[in-house]
């Protein structure tokens, strides 16, 4: 570069910065103004700290089997709603659902000893029948997402009569050494969990949110604020910025118990993919996943890797599971433009397709959503078809035993 190049380069370089520096002043005035979660809704049920949200649709009709989105423990669900043309919320509602959310508040020193058990088999459970008492469906859909779809599918292996699909976001699901950093991390060999919450009770936020950002400590620690530097003219960039920057701090404690038990139980033992766990005294027998079961992954996710998450498409009970795979990570399958764009549409109709009415079919003991819907396809459409129908040919249909039909069938004529 000759002296005159580097002259020419220096002036433009202060320049920009003068540039920058004239609007910081604006622009860290507006981040702190930022709203996020902002569509409307009623909270209609509570336990503990848990707040249960009905969205306000956005449709003039709706379809008759509802979502329940079911988020992690960690942060706060709004990065589901962060803004109106980056919200799920807002895609499923646009779509024709009737969208309800768990808000798990923050667990006081009096609920250190919560565990999965209790917020599988008691909160969600609870929800649960909320949403099917709000809406008059024996089963509903369940999207988990995070640590919300681990839990989701133990749910829906426990409960598999009340979930109709199960959509599964970035899920951890599989550490067989495929989990990432975090899985490594939290390797018996180095990590015991019963030290961390002997001395702190409830996992701190801090705690966490240190761990996370250190899987990528130049991105986290500098890089993007270097970005946002060099985007402070854009005022859609800051408050993009500044919204998710508001996000990552708002973290919340997780409760010791359950902290205890995921990371033993579902990272170190690998129980939940071994189909080796139990919840106090009852199995989690994945098996019993016999519904649709939707895989939602991104391709570049760091927290859950995608084979994290997709081996276990391949030992469930369902024989409809369908996987899509976005390129973005963990937290851009909420929030990137691309996905809102391109996934969230597809997701929709794979919720639509697998939501369509099956008739009085569900009143039979024992035939749930995906029973109901073999049936309806081959021309079984309601308890009046089924009573006509021959075991044999129902069995075969169903692809359960003659004799389980049989029950079918004579519950069917009662």
């Amino acid at each position: 570069m000759n002296p005159l190049d580097f002259q020419r380069a220096a002036l433009s370089s202060v320049t920009d910065g003068l540039d920058r520096s004239r609007v910081f002043g604006d622009r860290i005035e507006r981040m702190q103004e930022v709203a996020v979660g902002q569509t409307p809704s009623d909270v209609v049920y509570r336990e503990n700290k848990l707040a249960l949200h009905r969205y306000e649709s956005l449709t003039e009709t709706q379809h008759d089997v509802p979502i329940l989105i079911i988020y992690a423990l960690i942060n706060r669900p709004y990065i589901l709603d962060l803004q109106p043309n980056r919200s799920v919320v807002r895609r499923l509602l646009e779509h024709g659902f009737d969208v309800y959310l768990i808000d798990w508040g923050e667990p006081s020193a009096l609920d250190t000893g919560l565990t999965l058990e209790d917020y599988v088999t008691r909160y969600i459970d609870n929800c649960v029948d909320a949403v099917r008492e709000g809406s008059d469906q024996q089963a509903i859909n369940l999207l988990g997402y995070c640590m919300g779809g681990t839990m989701a599918a133990m749910y829906s292996a426990l409960f598999p009569e009340k979930v109709r699909n199960l959509g599964l976001m970035a899920a951890g699901l599989c550490f067989d050494r495929s989990g990432g950093v975090l899985e490594r991390w939290g390797d018996e060999t180095y990590f015991d969990p019963e030290r961390v919450t002997d001395v702190y009770g409830n996992v701190p936020a801090d705690f966490l949110d240190v761990g996370f950002a250190l899987m990528d400590p130049a991105s986290n620690y500098l890089g993007k604020y270097l970005q946002l530097y060099d985007n402070l003219e854009d005022e859609d960039f800051v408050e993009n910025f500044a919204r998710m920057e508001r996000w990552l701090a708002d973290g919340i404690d997780v409760a010791g118990a359950t902290f205890e038990e995921f990371i033993q139980d579902i990272y170190q033992e690998n129980s939940l993919y071994r189909n080796d766990l139990s919840l106090g005294d009852r199995h989690v027998d994945i098996e019993n996943i016999e519904m649709p079961v939707l895989q939602i992954l991104a391709e570049y996710d760091h927290l859950i890797p995608p084979e994290a998450s997709r081996p276990f498409n391949d030992v469930v009970g369902s024989d409809d599971v369908t996987t899509i795979e976005a390129s973005t990570g963990h937290i851009g399958l909420s929030v990137s433009s691309r996905s809102h764009r391109e996934m969230w549409p597809e997701v929709a109709s794979w919720f639509e397709e697998r939501s369509m009415d099956s008739g009085a079919l569900e009143h039979i003991h024992g035939i749930g959503p995906t029973y109901a819907d073999r049936l309806v396809t081959r021309g079984i459409e309601s308890i009046e078809d089924l009573a006509g129908a021959e075991p044999g040919e129902v069995a075969e249909i169903a692809d359960v035993s003659e004799k389980r039909a049989t029950l079918w069938i004579d519950e069917a004529r009662d």
